[in-house]
């Protein structure tokens, strides 16, 4: 089926072309220039020192969860503690602190916000105060959640906290940008995103025992941080050592290095995302005003020009209602649609050894993963596209659940 409304699109533009061919010219594949300069211009756009390009999003939050496992400065974080987490979100999050060694503990969400539910984030390490180490909210759609309690549960039960803001390239928290506000946080690339490359992802903080150890784990734990070889110039600062530090491994990491083409697909568009945001809230805001009449049957996304939105996603409120005939019913009017993320514990079937734990403890996770789904908001929506949606949820409405 071919949609006239996406969930994402992308227009590969000359700026990018451009940014390409120079590569391609250069005989650059692997890592260079070109990701030393978004690393660059990325950590500036989001307020943090540094940036570390990686492969995609999901190996983000793997190498972010390491270089704390590694960090002798938090010895609360290593194989074995427990994260609190979303339970709402894409899946890759619990995968990765899964993988990681270290067990997933979710609380709760704000069923319009999708954020942590904050008095159940203060339940659980009070009854625990020792068994957790780290804290990973995640911004879904676009939603900050509340940091100033989150870093201030941080600051009094000693925890680190690393933000999952993949989906939120450019949402405010009072005036600072979404992963400025914490230990680490990661981004992914993805081709919906509001920065679309394909498959890239980043961490960025402003500790630069991290940012060593981020550099170091994506490159399979090799001894050097190096953003660049610069062995062959003879600037090595291990020049006269007996070993080679590219081969040399004390830690044991992974091959999350990304590849130069992605870095300059998305350069140019660091210096839109502004105007890609702002694009973005504006059909947010006329998707709003046009489905209105329908909010009895929907929750329709809070609006705020504080939030990049990834994404317009909504929440069936009246019962009569099934998601699927009602996706079906979009699908068929040419207006693609998503599911919201299910709830990890209760809905995914890979965590279902965890499903009689959070049995009833998670209700409004449960609801929205049952009743969330989404269409796109993306930049290159225009009049017409907004119509289309609009008379696909009237032609909807009036068959009736």
């Amino acid at each position: 089926m071919k949609f006239r409304v996406k969930i994402g699109d992308i227009r590969i533009g000359e700026e990018e072309k451009a940014s390409v061919l120079e590569s391609l010219e250069q005989g650059q594949l692997s890592e260079g220039p070109k990701t030393m300069q978004f690393e660059r211009l990325w950590a500036r756009y989001i307020g943090t020192k540094y940036c570390v390009a990686v492969n995609s999003g999901s190996s983000a939050l793997l190498a972010g969860l390491h270089a704390l496992i590694h960090d002798r400065r938090r010895p609360r974080v290593r194989p074995g503690c427990k994260v609190i987490t979303s339970p709402v979100t894409y899946v890759a999050t619990s995968n990765a602190i899964v993988l990681a060694g270290m067990e997933p503990v979710y609380v709760d969400i704000d069923p319009r916000t999708f954020t942590l539910d904050m008095n159940q984030v203060e339940d659980v390490l009070r009854k625990d105060p020792d068994g957790h180490a780290v804290i990973l909210p995640v911004h879904l759609m676009g939603y900050v959640n509340d940091m100033d309690a989150i870093n201030d549960r941080a600051r009094r039960y000693g925890l680190a906290v690393f933000e999952d803001a993949a989906q939120a390239h450019g949402s405010l928290y009072k005036g600072r940008r979404a992963g400025s506000l914490s230990d680490l946080a990661e981004y992914s690339f993805y081709i919906a995103h509001n920065i679309q490359v394909g498959e890239m992802g980043a961490v960025v903080t402003s500790d630069d025992g991290l940012c060593r150890l981020i550099r170091r784990i994506k490159a399979n734990g090799r001894l050097c941080a190096c953003r660049i070889c610069r062995r062959g110039e003879g600037k090595c600062p291990h020049r006269d050592a007996e070993f080679d530090p590219r081969f040399t491994h004390d830690l044991i990491g992974f091959n999350f290095k990304t590849a130069e083409l992605h870095a300059a697909i998305a350069i140019p568009q660091i210096g839109k995302a502004d105007a890609i945001v702002r694009a973005r809230q504006r059909n947010v805001q006329a998707l709003n005003e046009k489905l209105e009449s329908f909010s009895d049957i929907f929750h329709l996304p809070i609006y705020s020009e504080d939030v990049s939105y990834l994404a317009y996603p909504l929440v069936i409120r009246d019962p009569r209602w099934s998601r699927e005939r009602i996706m079906k019913s979009l699908e068929e009017s040419g207006v693609e649609t998503r599911p919201l993320f299910g709830s990890i514990p209760t809905q995914q079937p890979a965590f279902r050894y965890l499903k009689e734990r959070y049995e009833g403890r998670l209700p409004n996770a449960d609801f929205v993963g049952k009743n969330g789904f989404y269409i796109g908001c993306h930049q290159y929506l225009e009049t017409g596209h907004l119509d289309l949606v609009s008379e696909a949820f009237s032609a909807l409405v009036r068959e009736g659940p």
